[in-house]
């Protein structure tokens, strides 16, 4: 009972951290749909950025931890925003028009490019930090075995709960929002009523590269060590997250994420780490054959 207890923690935390990155994947689809393969390296970059934007901090003599961490936020979200609308205006924008495949492999290209551009400008090897947030609560203790909330794990749960939630207010309460579902209805149509539709694709993607550049900074104060490769399997998850939830689907992608994170914290403690990312994998496919469009999403409806 208490290893499991423990599991299901771990396996939520790192469920929020899926879905947040899961967020975007569905965010471009819903609005444009197409897949933004390069998202997860914006969230590697994101991640790069934290270490950063911290040692930088650090070498300041900038060590008191709520101002650091929000500088680091805010830095990290900034300059990851700026990646997001460059990926948008060199590998989407030109290619909208062209047939579905250009665009796929052009985001490809620009994940390829990413990774080598970390790899050259941080290097190869590991990137780890200190513990920046410790300590946590004793929840209980059963035969020698302690579970453990750490405060790390409260922070991940309230940031993103926070985020999601002012995302969700930003979609379905402001213009912007208002047009965001319009593209996603008709473009064309869209265009034709006066809204601006580059500009609103150019912040989808902006808002998007932002919640990964989160994501990753929760995910290097979680784990202390990132690499330039991180957003490859990241991303991959994530991805499988979003088609888990149903591909659109915003509160899809969440469920999605959390359930890729349960599954991965629950088969590494009870059969093989080793196998993880099989078992995630496995799920897919089950829930793939009899429900295709995902937990929540729904079928495209072909306009003839």
């Amino acid at each position: 009972m208490a290893y499991a207890l423990q599991q299901l923690i771990n396996g939520v935390t790192l469920g929020l951290i899926y879905g947040l990155i899961a967020v975007g994947y569905t965010m471009v689809y819903g609005i444009i749909g197409m897949i933004n393969f390069a998202h997860g390296d914006v969230f590697m970059i994101g991640a790069f950025l934290s270490v950063i934007a911290l040692t930088g901090l650090g070498m300041l003599g900038i060590t008191y931890v709520p101002l650091a961490l929000f500088i680091t936020l805010i830095f990290a979200a900034l300059i990851a925003s700026l990646y997001g609308w460059a990926i948008e205006r060199i590998a989407y924008r030109p290619l909208r028009g062209s047939f579905r495949l250009a665009p796929l492999i052009s985001a490809i290209g620009m994940s390829i490019a990413l990774q080598n551009f970390a790899q050259v400008a941080q290097g190869a090897r590991d990137k780890n930090i200190p513990d920046i947030i410790t300590g946590g609560f004793k929840l209980m203790e059963q035969d020698g075995f302690v579970v453990q909330l750490s405060w790390m794990q409260i922070v991940i749960a309230v940031v993103t709960v926070a985020l999601l939630a002012i995302f969700t207010w930003l979609v379905t309460k402001t213009p912007l929002g208002r047009a965001m579902r319009a593209c996603e209805q008709d473009l064309k149509m869209t265009a034709l009523l006066g809204i601006d539709v580059n500009r609103t694709i150019s912040l989808t993607f902006v808002i998007g590269a932002a919640l990964a550049a989160v994501a990753g900074m929760l995910f290097l104060m979680y784990y202390g060590s990132i690499n330039f490769y991180i957003g490859f399997n990241a991303g991959v998850k994530a991805f499988t997250a979003a088609v888990l939830g149903g591909i659109g689907s915003l509160p899809g992608a969440v469920i999605g994420g959390l359930a890729i994170g349960l599954i991965e914290a629950f088969w590494s403690g009870y059969a093989t780490v080793e196998y993880k990312d099989v078992a995630a994998f496995s799920v897919l496919i089950v829930v793939l054959i009899f429900m295709p469009t995902g937990l929540l999403g729904r079928a495209d409806v072909e306009k003839v």
